[in-house]
């Protein structure tokens, strides 16, 4: 009797949770899209648990630095799949907007660099999501190694491919929607690739639309990834396009470099310095294949190529430019950064 009590229960409070999950959807999906969105799937719990041979080890592809959730790589559908999976049930409310930012901006757009959201499941605590593969890892293993991960190399022809790419993505956001979408975390962790390699961009958690009418989102809480940050955004907490900008710069150099944003480096005198004023230094001393990743300085083919570096270089730094009037728009960086990749493929 008291098992059957304790299944009712449970049957009750499952409904209760996919009520709700359902409810919160809805209305966020009314709030944020205008009524424009690709259809989606609802998937049990216990489809995505067989597709990830209940969540295994050997499924896992990548996770938040903070271990809000896991990203596993599955097969829903006779189709492989990546299903974000959230690790607690305690989330606050600003986590919990973070998680379901992630259907309602994936779920109004359609483009070849931004991985695509296919379903998700309103059985748990908190929605898991269903996207399409990308189970080749993220920019960050690419770059740095980890996790066990070994890719081939990125050589300077793949380092111009994924910044197009992206560039061409984050473009689309502040321009192909009446209102704006700025990301506000660009980094490599947010970058993830297909099984033909193609980037895709990641994680919508800190995503906001610019309200009608404004050129900023006022007062934004400052979130985002250190060394990132655009200096205006830590000063007024006014967010847009532009901030954005400042974070792909931020991102090319890493890609240019294969060094972390925040490691500290020494010039040829012995000081310290931010790796963006080191790579000033070797800019002026005309010393550049210094700072560059020696994956690229190594690959037989540089040396017919490495003139399209300034060029990248100088991109970087008027992407991070300190005046946000003087940095490029996202479209404008992507159109460049297309004629780079053309000019070494």
């Amino acid at each position: 009797m008291g098992s059957l009590w304790r299944r009712k229960s449970q049957k009750k409070k499952d409904k209760a949770i996919f009520l709700r999950n359902g409810t919160v959807l809805l209305e966020k999906l009314i709030t944020s899209c205008d009524g424009k969105r690709n259809p989606i799937r609802s998937f049990s719990l216990e489809e995505l648990k067989i597709a990830t041979n209940n969540f295994g080890r050997d499924q896992f592809i990548t996770y938040t630095y903070f271990h809000e959730y896991k990203l596993y790589k599955g097969f829903l559908q006779n189709r492989p799949v990546s299903i974000m999976y959230w690790c607690r049930n305690d989330l606050s409310l600003w986590e919990e907007d973070s998680c379901y930012n992630n259907i309602v901006f994936p779920i109004q757009m359609s483009h070849k660099n931004v991985l695509k959201l296919i379903g998700c499941c309103l059985d748990t605590e908190v929605p898991a999501l269903v996207f399409e593969s990308a189970e080749n890892g993220n920019l960050d293993v690419r770059i740095h190694g980890r996790d066990g991960h070994h890719f081939e190399p990125l050589l300077l022809v793949h380092r111009f491919k994924i910044a197009m790419e992206i560039a061409n993505a984050v473009a689309y956001l502040h321009i192909g929607f009446r209102r704006p979408i700025v990301f506000r975390d660009i980094r490599p962790s947010n970058i993830l690739f297909d099984e033909e390699n193609v980037a895709k961009l990641f994680d919508f958690s800190l995503a906001e639309s610019i309200p009608e009418g404004q050129t900023h989102i006022k007062n934004s809480p400052v979130a985002g990834t250190c060394g990132y940050l655009a200096p205006e955004f830590l000063i007024t907490s006014d967010y847009n396009e532009k901030c954005d900008v400042f974070s792909f710069g931020m991102l090319l150099l890493q890609l240019l470099s294969g060094e972390r944003i925040t490691r500290v480096r020494l010039i040829a005198q012995g000081d310290g310095c931010r790796l963006m004023d080191c790579v000033k230094k070797h800019v002026e001393c005309d010393t550049l294949h210094e700072i560059i990743d020696p994956i690229i300085v190594q690959d037989s083919s540089y040396y017919e190529k490495k003139e399209q570096l300034l060029p990248f270089v100088l991109l970087i730094f008027e992407c991070v430019n300190e005046s946000p009037e003087e940095r490029p728009t996202m479209m404008s960086v992507a159109k460049r950064l297309r004629q780079l990749y053309l000019s070494v493929a």
